[in-house]
């Protein structure tokens, strides 16, 4: 544990000062001394992985933004779906056609309510169905939970969910399938 021979006022100290204050007495503490060439270069391959990960990923949503200015879809013009969240319902959706209603999509998304019951017992606790498009299910869930807070028609509705007790999970699920209406009214309009 590192040992200062006086307090240390931080509001004082600058942050490159405090980091050399801490290094230099670091290297005189109990600690790992054995391998610290290994897990420097351990700290320096993580943090190029990182770095290319990131660099990764922001080639691949450069990519995604090219590809859905070229389709025009009508899907980002729904507030709170950006091109990512937009390009992963599109692809998981495809032909808007397939579908009757919203509930379909719904049901194909797994956002749909499971209904347990045997003999006379009906269940009053339901869960989600979980059986479908886990990419589908994880976009409408990210979209809703942006537009339970943004969107004023689906804030609104998630209040109106919250105040009836229920849970803050379950509101962003309703919320979800709210989105599933527009999304299909969109598309199919």
């Amino acid at each position: 544990m590192l040992q200062f021979s006086s307090p240390i006022d931080f509001e004082d100290i600058s942050t490159e000062s405090l980091a050399e204050l801490i290094k230099s007495k670091a290297i005189n503490s109990f600690g790992i001394t054995f391998s610290k060439d290994s897990f420097t270069f351990q700290l320096k391959a993580l943090i190029q992985q990182i770095n290319f990960i990131e660099s990764q990923v922001k080639n691949t949503e450069n990519k995604i933004n090219r590809l859905i200015s070229f389709i025009d879809s009508p899907i980002t013009t729904i507030p709170d779906i950006g091109n990512v969240i937009g390009a992963t319902t599109l692809g998981e959706i495809g032909d808007i056609n397939k579908f009757d209603s919203p509930k379909k999509i719904v049901a194909y998304a797994g956002i749909d309510a499971i209904v347990i019951s045997s003999g006379e017992f009906q269940a009053t606790h339901t869960v989600m169905s979980k059986s479908g498009s886990p990419y589908l299910r994880k976009a409408l869930f990210q979209a809703a939970l942006v537009a339970s807070f943004n969107n004023p028609v689906l804030n609104a509705y998630y209040l109106k969910k919250r105040g009836g007790g229920k849970h803050l999970l379950t509101c962003i699920g309703a919320v979800s399938r709210k989105l599933c209406n527009i999304i299909y009214a969109i598309l199919r309009d």
